[in-house]
C-alpha cells in the first residue's frame, strides 16, 4: 500500500496485520515517478492512501495537487493487478439535499475536488479492476483533523464559532481502514461510498466532541460566509450508497467515541 506514513495509511497497515503487506511511505516510493511505480507495485493489489490532502493549499497549488491526486493514481492503476483508491465527497457540488450515491453527477467546487476527480478518472481508465472509495471528513490518530483542532482550542478559549451550514459524514479512520482492507480482498469493483453513518454539520460535530470529551465549551453557530476559507466547500456532501454490497460503517458518534478512547493514551 502507498501513503503508509499518513493518518489513513497507518490505520490500513494496522488493519491489514494478518496479510502480507508492503507498506510504502513517500520516502519508499514517489508515486509521481511512473517508472519507479511500475517497478515496485507491478502485479500487486494496491491500496492507495497517498495524496495531497491540504484542501486550502490546493487552491494556490492546483498543479501540485493534480499531479499527486490526479495523475499519479493512474500510474499506480496501470502497474497494479487491482487498486483500491480512496476519494472524497468534495467531488460533488453540494447542491443536493439528500445523500449522494455513486451514480450522481460530480461537480467539484475546489481545486482539491477537481484533483481528486481527476484521480478517479485516471484510475478507472488505467485498470478495470479498480474500486474508488469515496469517503468524507476523516479523523484519527496521527494526522491533522477537526477533532484535534477543537480539543486544542479548548485550552485557549471558552467560546468557539463553528460553521453550521456545511453538512457531511464524519468518518473515523479506524473504521474506514478495516473496510478498505476487506474491499482489497474482494472483487468489488467500480465506485463505492463508505463513510460514517448519519450526518451532521461542523457545528453539531464540534458540540458532540465537547460533550463526549466532557469539556465545558460554548459553541456558537455561524455561516460559511462569516468564516471564509480559500477553498469553497460543498454545503451538503452526505454520502449514501445504492450498491447492494455496500459496506456500512458505524455511526459517526460511535467513531468519535472510539477515537477519543484511542487518543487519550496517545496524548
Amino acid at each position: 500500500m502507498t501513503g503508509a506514513g499518513g493518518m489513513l495509511g497507518r490505520e490500513v497497515v494496522r488493519a491489514a496485520a494478518e496479510h502480507d503487506v508492503l507498506a510504502l511511505t513517500h520516502a519508499d516510493l514517489d508515486i509521481t515517478d511512473r517508472d519507479a511505480v511500475a517497478a515496485v507495485v507491478k502485479d500487486c493489489v494496491v491500496v492507495n492512501c497517498a495524496g495531497f490532502t491540504d484542501v486550502d493549499g490546493a487552491e494556490t497549488d492546483e498543479d501540485g495537487a493534480t499531479l499527486l491526486n490526479g495523475v499519479a493514481p493512474g500510474y499506480l492503476g496501470s502497474a497494479a493487478r487491482a487498486i483500491v483508491h480512496p476519494s472524497t465527497d468534495y467531488v460533488f457540488d453540494g447542491t443536493k439535499r439528500e445523500p449522494y450515491v455513486e451514480s450522481d453527477p460530480t461537480g467539484p467546487r475546489s481545486a482539491y475536488g477537481r484533483s481528486k476527480l481527476a484521480g478517479e478518472q485516471a484510475v478507472a481508465a488505467a485498470n478495470p479492476h479498480h474500486l474508488i472509495v469515496r469517503t468524507s471528513w476523516l479523523f484519527g490518530v496521527g494526522g491533522k483533523n477537526f477533532v484535534d483542532t477543537m480539543l486544542g482550542l479548548a485550552g485557549e478559549r471558552d467560546e468557539i464559532r463553528v460553521v453550521d451550514d456545511q453538512v457531511g459524514c464524519p468518518t473515523y479512520v479506524g473504521h474506514l481502514a478495516r473496510s478498505l482492507v476487506e474491499l482489497a480482498a474482494n472483487d468489488a469493483y467500480g465506485i463505492q461510498h463508505v463513510a460514517g453513518a448519519g450526518a451532521c454539520s461542523w457545528f453539531e460535530f464540534a458540540t458532540e466532541i465537547f460533550r463526549q470529551a466532557e469539556i465545558d465549551m460554548r459553541v456558537v453557530p455561524c455561516t460559511s460566509a462569516e468564516f471564509p476559507r480559500p477553498a469553497p466547500r460543498p454545503a451538503y456532501s452526505v454520502l449514501g450508497s445504492e450498491r447492494p454490497d455496500a459496506i456500512r460503517l458505524p455511526d459517526w458518534r460511535d467513531g468519535l467515541a472510539a477515537y477519543l478512547a484511542e487518543r487519550a493514551p496517545a496524548r
